[in-house]
């Protein structure tokens, strides 16, 4: 019988860690290749893992809530005695019923290539030989030895101050049940909790509210931000908005205010092209970007995170509506692929769907300029010398003055807003 470790893999470039948010199988289960068998969030997004292999779930070796470093093992399947093919032991990459196994959230691989491992980093699964049947251990056990356990007893046991060490399991296998814990709790003194402050809750910081938050310091005490308003009469792109409704082209597109101001910063940008250029400080350079990859800030209960809109000036403004849906209803869903959320030019944010006016943003790193959209309310306005109720939207725009002067950021602030109270300008860009 031979049980592999599944390491946790670098699901991203360069990170270093990530947190199990909740396992698919538990200890018995049989497992297929390409079956998704854990979920874990990393700096960046969630991720679902496949198994590359088939056998049966012998242990989990992190549980949900745990922060685990890359290459740490955190699966052992038991592969029945059945040693698969591959210099890694597993079959990621090749078909298995009619599916490809590769990560989610990236392209299949259409051939089976090996990966080198990195330098000091151990192979991506290593053979063990499982004893016949698990012995008891002693309390201080040497050579890394596992209890057997199933995450809620794990975390039982950790709740109650039971060493799951110092148990005998009586499951199937040797497994320690919960019984197990709480007769060791009944007879052993039980490690002393420190009450929580009353009416406060401790989170701890980690995952994407831990990266958010990071980069936030780091470009608001890096680039000095300006930021400018604009309030803007938006009642004909409203109208613009009712007419599209019913045009056969659009009758199944959502076409939101967000999606005519994404449409309105790609006109924009053309004509001050440093709304969406860097500052590079190690290269003493400005770099030009003849493309824009737009973000979309978008709120998630992890957090805050910013998926991009490829290429979003080469997109129509149909096309433009069909990827923010898509895009802004995967990033809800927390499954966002940690890919997309990297090399944006440009970024919106769009806090009028929380009802609100404006704000002042914080440019997101490596970008120069962010755009606030305030919600579209109705308002009294002065048209040809007479106070009439009008569709109005503030517009705010931060952007770093290391890169855009002010002449620039106002002149590209005005063009959304003209774009926006006048859509039929469009032709004119």
């Amino acid at each position: 019988m031979a049980i592999k470790q599944f390491p946790l893999p670098d699901v991203g470039e360069g990170l270093t860690e990530a947190e199990i948010l909740g396992w698919r199988v538990q200890p018995g289960d049989a497992v297929t290749v390409n079956q998704v068998i854990v979920e874990i969030e990393t700096a960046k997004a969630s991720v679902e893992l496949p198994c590359p292999w088939a056998g049966t779930v012998r242990e989990l070796l992190a549980e949900p809530g745990q922060t685990v470093e890359v290459g740490s093992p955190i699966i052992a399947i038991d592969m029945g005695g059945a040693e698969p093919a591959g210099e890694d032991g597993g079959k990621i990459g090749e078909e298995s019923n009619g599916r490809i196994a590769t990560l989610v959230g990236y392209g299949p691989r259409t051939t089976s290539a090996k990966r080198r491992p990195r330098k000091g980093q151990r192979p991506a699964a290593a053979v063990v030989e499982a004893p016949p049947k698990p012995e008891p251990q002693p309390a201080a056990p040497a050579g890394g030895y596992v209890p057997l356990a199933k995450p809620p007893v794990r975390k039982l046991a950790k709740d109650l101050g039971v060493d799951l060490h110092g148990l005998t399991g009586s499951g199937s296998g040797g497994v320690i049940t919960r019984e197990d814990v709480q007769s060791a709790a009944g007879a052993a003194p039980v490690a002393p909790v420190a009450e929580p402050g009353a009416r406060e809750r401790r989170v701890p910081i980690k995952g994407v509210r831990k990266a958010t938050a990071q980069a936030m310091v780091n470009s608001a005490f890096t680039a000095p931000h300006v930021t400018e308003f604009l309030t803007v009469d938006v009642t004909p792109m409203m109208e613009l908005r009712e007419q599209l409704k019913s045009h056969p082209e659009f009758r199944d597109v959502k076409v939101t205010p967000l999606a005519f101001a994404a449409k309105a910063v790609c006109l924009a940008a053309r004509r001050t092209p440093d709304v969406n250029a860097t500052w590079d400080e190690a290269a003493g350079e400005i770099v030009y970007k003849d493309y824009v990859h737009l973000g979309i800030a978008a709120a998630t209960p992890r957090g805050l995170v910013v998926p991009k809109v490829r290429d979003a000036d080469q997109k129509s403004l149909k096309e433009l509506a069909q990827a923010l849906e898509q895009l802004t209803s995967t990033a809800r869903e927390g499954k966002t692929p940690p890919a997309d959320m990297l090399g944006g030019t440009f970024t919106i944010t769009n806090v009028g769907v929380f009802g609100v006016d404006t704000g002042t943003p914080i440019l997101n790193p490596g970008e120069s300029a962010i755009l606030a959209l305030g919600a579209v309310r109705d308002m009294p306005w002065v048209v040809d010398g007479q106070v009439v109720p009008r569709k109005v939207c503030q517009l705010a725009l931060s952007f770093d003055h290391r890169v855009v002067d002010g002449q620039q950021g106002s002149q590209f602030l005005a063009d959304v807003g003209a774009l926006l109270a006048n859509p039929a300008m469009a032709i004119t860009y």
